[in-house]
């Protein structure tokens, strides 16, 4: 059985130099190429194919968006992240949003082929040069928020990450139907809890881990 692929990517030459390079290998069957991101979720959607390879940064829909969008109907496909460049923070997410390879685009092409075999065999390949420091943060993140759920109540975790996104007391208020009154209560417990001083501190520390 062929190894079947879509591709993604908003350049047109790289795009025809994925297909050529793919189409080389015997096994290979490339279904459908993309230019955007509703595109990509379409062809998934449509064709359901083995791998995509996926470009982050699309038109439309980004590569995060076209995750969350076949994470959240559960498609099959694998996906390997074909990319100029992509930092640490971006690399915990998209391992987060189950991505199994990442291969940067100024590596050997021979590379990318390697990686889409190990991916569907069911293995991961991972830009070596930052994964290990992204699963370690991803590690230290999670286990804060592990952390943070036993010493924090749910409506409090809540509260900490509206303060992360910048909302007010009042639209906090209002989006967990409380009184703003309330919401200042739970503000003081939750400093004491977290060894905190302000509103400004309690943020920052909010985005330091990850919590929005």
């Amino acid at each position: 059985m062929p190894i079947t692929l879509v591709l993604a990517d908003d350049h047109p030459l790289i795009l025809d130099g994925l297909e050529t390079l793919l189409k080389a290998e015997k096994d290979f069957t490339v279904l459908a190429r993309c230019s955007t991101g509703a595109e990509t979720v379409e062809a998934v959607r449509d064709h359901n194919p083995d791998i995509l390879v996926l470009d982050i940064r699309l038109p439309e829909i980004d590569g995060f968006g076209v995750l969350r969008q076949l994470e959240k109907a559960k498609l099959p496909t694998r996906v390997v992240i074909l990319t100029a460049a992509l930092d640490e923070d971006a690399l915990v997410k998209v391992i987060a949003l189950g991505v199994r390879g990442v291969v940067l685009k100024e590596m050997a092409p021979r590379l990318l082929v390697r990686a889409i075999r190990m991916v569907h065999e069911g293995g991961q390949w991972l830009e070596k040069r930052s994964s290990a420091r992204a699963l370690e943060t991803m590690v230290l993140r999670n286990g804060w928020l592990r952390q943070a759920s036993t010493i924090l109540t749910p409506r409090e975790l809540a509260i900490v990450r509206a303060i992360a996104n910048g909302r007010r007391n009042k639209e906090i208020a209002e989006q967990l139907k409380i009184a703003e009154g309330t919401v200042k209560v739970h503000l003081h417990t939750i400093y004491q809890k977290l060894g905190v001083d302000s509103r400004l501190a309690l943020m920052l520390y909010a985005r330091e881990n990850a919590i929005a």
